[in-house]
């Protein structure tokens, strides 16, 4: 095999990994300010893409637009959803009763939006026709399918939102210190689940979007959050549980991965050469790629 085909594989897989980047942040961040695992992430993204579809179909707004135009909607979303249904399985409590009811309550969700949507929109796929789907930027020996290209910018501006909201503004620091000590960040003022609520919010807002600027090049399903929700939670794994770096990294390493397992195995079984990269990632670095070993005392 040539370089240059290699190259080509890699560079694939890191515009391919851009998007599962911005899906895996959005359930790093429930989970590292909650420690809610919630699977019904991938059902969300799942009405991002539906959204989005119906954006482009119904109005003319560009997908790439309307991925972005949808993030305020999913935020109420999920803050509706945290405040109905979650805030009543959070808080004090037997930790491990606690964890069952929210593990029961998430895939709930779940079943209810998968049967939903396949009862309201039939299971028959649909797809954004866009200009630039076919189309592809020509760098040296590379080719670069534009609507991948366009959607791992717009995700790398998007995490970059994120990390500038969580980094630089006062309410994103009141959300870390709700994620790494909620009983001093109580004492401190800050209404811990006022920020549960933004952290769900936040996520849902996120993976919803993810999910718009994947519906540029994937066909859209009802059971399409099958496919998906299982590489997000490989990915916040492999960076470390709770850490958005790490989440977005572990996007990236995913993305390569399975564009580069291709070069061995049919495209059905693109996902072994992620469970093989999981496995190792969990024997020689447990933590994670950019988490930390809790030493018990």
């Amino acid at each position: 095999m040539a370089l240059g085909d290699l190259v080509q594989y890699v560079v694939t897989g890191l515009l391919v990994g851009g998007v599962y980047a911005l899906m895996s942040i959005g359930l790093a961040l429930i989970f590292g300010v909650m420690r809610v695992v919630n699977f019904a992430q991938g059902d969300f993204m799942m009405l991002g893409m539906y959204v989005t579809y119906f954006l482009t179909t119904a109005y003319g707004i560009d997908p790439l637009l309307g991925a972005v135009l949808i993030v305020p909607p999913f935020f109420l979303v999920g803050v509706a959803v945290h405040r109905v249904l979650l805030a009543r399985v959070t808080g004090g409590g037997d930790p491990q009763r606690l964890m069952d009811t929210q593990l029961i309550l998430t895939l709930g969700l779940s079943l209810i939006i998968t049967n939903g949507a396949t009862m309201l929109l039939t299971p028959m796929p649909r797809g954004i026709k866009t200009s630039y789907a076919t189309q592809a930027f020509v760098v040296g020996p590379i080719l670069m399918n534009e609507a991948r290209s366009y959607a791992f910018l717009m995700a790398l501006l998007l995490a970059g939102v994120v990390y500038v909201f969580l980094t630089r503004t006062d309410l994103g620091k009141a959300l870390r210190a709700a994620a790494d000590e909620p009983e001093a960040a109580g004492y401190q003022g800050i209404d811990v689940r006022a920020m549960h609520g933004l952290a769900f919010g936040v996520g849902i807002a996120l993976v919803a979007a993810a999910g718009g600027l994947l519906a540029t090049y994937h066909p859209i399903e009802p059971t399409v959050a099958v496919n998906f929700i299982v590489l997000m939670f490989v990915a916040v794994v492999l960076g470390g549980l709770g850490s958005i770096p790490g989440a977005f990294a572990g996007g990236l390493v995913i993305g390569v991965v399975q564009s580069l397992t291709l070069l061995v195995l049919p495209f059905q079984l693109q996902n072994v050469g992620v469970f093989i990269a999981f496995l190792l990632v969990l024997y020689l670095r447990p933590q994670g790629l950019f988490g930390q070993r809790l030493r018990t005392v």
